[in-house]
């Protein structure tokens, strides 16, 4: 709870004024049945009709005064809670953006949606609707007990039959929901799984006419949520019925003895009609609790889902960086394994060495599955080698700030990734302040230049979500010209080219070699066209380096190169 509370800190004042307007107004609403008896059993009862109107008066005034008081809760209790929802979203966010690629994979994307918008959203519609029965109910009930002492002491011990019932059916009630807000959380997870693989794949599922399909497993889905989400409030709906079982028993046992008290003359008419209204507040404050502890019931559920993410263990740290830069782009494997999860049988990766010169273009070829991206991978740190070292400039890469090792680095991933906004904006990501001509010979490197004055407002064109609106070879080069705007020291092309002609192929790393003679470049790649031009080629197989040399090496000496040209040769792809 101590890490909630520091949410809560920037908000206070809010929080503050919003708890002194709900006790404020709650004072006031019980002050007015003393008033109410004092009319009946004073004014009624003498006839004296100015001292009605006078303290009638002061029912307006204190009914008036619970309204604004009344209001100005609402008001700054849903600015707290806004705020603290707020201030939980930007925490969870910025822990994201701490993640590994090892962290992530620890968590689906759509859990993580869900734990950002509708488990956040929980918490402050809690704390917002809450605050007002959550501070309002304990004030009422202890002071309404009070009053219904002082006015009769025998009747009041009705009380003491009433609360541990109520207390006793509330914690039943919470025990058996409590684990069924984890999972209906859970199931809204699913939902948005589903609804994000549709939205992400909608042209697939076009293409493959399976919308039917798709259809299906969404109903299944929601249908599960659906059940889920009416077992939990079907046990939760149990609170209101139960309470109000107990409260009109308690207003029968009050009108019974407190209508013989009246016969008898022990109790006055008005003093058991301000008692009824006090037994009123105190079970209807009671009630409230109840639905109050229903709520932090659902919103603990959310919290814990959050603190997963919030807790998670960053396992790439900075604790050893020191102040260094990358300077030429030396990259040096020693003995290097690597796998997913440190429990895991297999190595992904295993003794993998090997020393690239600055400068130099490297190519990697293998066979799908050979880990040939994770491979790259570990030079940035998006991953950490489980075993051996990565050395960048003669330094261990946790040497190096996280920010100034990947600013030096420019990574071309093999999934292409362009985001909503103009062509520009995407091309900015790789120098925030590039001027015109920067931009322009970037694109040109790229080939970029060859369509941009094809679309509908050149570098100013709106692109879709992930770049919808232009081909698959468009959306790579634009991804290669955002890379070379970094003026790199390293630059990596994880199969980067592969939606492009061999022509144009060409000319791109003809222009790559020309203007970015001293970046180190890596090129990943499945065809032997794409790096046989390289000063080394790494041949990975099954997770561990085969061979390395040049294409003419390679071709003479090792007979997976040999079998992969000749079957590209077979293939027309020589």
């Amino acid at each position: 709870m101590k890490e909630f509370l520091s949410y809560l800190k920037p908000y206070r004042k809010e929080g503050i004024i919003a708890v002194f307007c709900i006790e404020a107004e709650t004072i006031f609403e019980l002050i007015i049945p003393l008033v109410m008896a004092a009319i009946v059993d004073v004014g009624v009862a003498n006839g004296d009709r100015q001292y009605i109107l006078m303290k009638g008066l002061q029912m307006i005034i204190l009914a008036l005064l619970s309204l604004i008081l009344g209001q100005g809760a609402a008001i700054y209790a849903a600015r707290f809670g806004q705020g603290v929802g707020a201030e939980i979203r930007k925490a969870e966010f910025a822990k994201l953006q701490e993640f590994s690629f090892a962290n992530t994979d620890r968590f689906r994307e759509s859990s993580l949606i869900t734990r950002l918008t509708s488990d956040v959203t929980t918490i402050q519609t809690s704390i917002a609707t809450g605050m007002r029965p959550g501070f309002r109910s304990p004030v009422m009930m202890l002071t309404a007990m009070a009053a219904s002492f002082w006015i009769n002491p025998t009747l009041a011990l009705v009380f003491f039959v009433a609360a541990p019932i109520l207390g006793v059916l509330l914690f039943l009630i919470i025990k058996h929901v409590r684990p069924l807000y984890n999972i209906m959380q859970g199931s809204i997870d699913l939902v948005n799984r589903i609804i994000q693989e549709n939205l992400t794949a909608i042209r697939v599922v076009k293409s493959y006419v399976r919308g039917d399909y798709e259809t299906k497993k969404f109903q299944e889905v929601n249908e599960n949520l659906q059940k889920n989400a009416e077992h939990a409030f079907r046990l939760a709906v149990l609170n209101m019925p139960a309470m109000q079982l107990v409260l009109y028993a308690t207003i029968l046992a009050i009108l019974w003895f407190g209508g013989n008290l009246v016969t008898v003359g022990g109790m006055k008419v008005g003093e058991l009609t301000g008692f009824l209204s006090y037994v009123l507040q105190v079970l209807n404050s009671l009630m409230m609790f109840s639905n109050v502890f229903l709520m932090i019931t659902r919103a603990l559920a959310s919290w814990n889902r959050i603190r997963e993410v919030l807790d998670e263990e960053i396992d790439i740290k900075e604790d050893r960086a020191e102040n260094i830069q990358v300077e030429k782009g030396d990259i040096r494997f020693e003995d290097v394994s690597f796998k997913y999860q440190r429990d895991a049988e297999e190595y992904v990766l295993s003794h993998v060495s090997f020393h690239i010169l600055p400068g130099q273009t490297i190519g990697i070829i293998g066979q799908t599955g050979s880990a040939k991206s994770t491979l790259v991978q570990l030079i940035p740190r998006l991953y950490e080698a489980t075993e051996g070292c990565v050395y960048v400039d003669g330094h261990p890469v946790w040497e190096y700030p996280l920010k100034d090792l990947r600013d030096s680095i420019a990574m071309v991933l093999q999934k292409n990734t362009l985001f909503s906004g103009t062509v520009r904006e995407n091309l900015c990501w790789g120098k925030e302040d590039a001027t015109d001509e920067e931009i322009e010979n970037a694109c040109r490197i790229a080939c970029v230049d060859e369509f941009i004055d094809r679309l509908e407002n050149g570098y100013d064109t709106e692109l879709g979500q992930g770049g919808v609106n232009v081909s698959g070879g468009q959306k790579q080069r634009l991804c290669i010209a955002r890379a070379i705007l970094k003026s790199p020291k390293v630059l990596i092309l994880d199969d980067s080219t592969s939606a492009v002609d061999t022509a144009t192929e060409s000319r791109i790393r003809e222009g790559l070699a020309k203007c970015l003679p001293d970046t180190t470049k890596i090129i990943i790649a499945q065809r032997i066209t794409s790096v046989q031009h390289a000063d080394q080629i790494l041949l990975l197989d099954d997770g561990r380096l085969n061979a390395c040399g040049t294409h003419e090496e390679l071709l003479a000496s090792n007979q997976i190169y040999q079998d992969i040209c000749y079957s590209q040769q077979e293939g027309g792809n020589l």
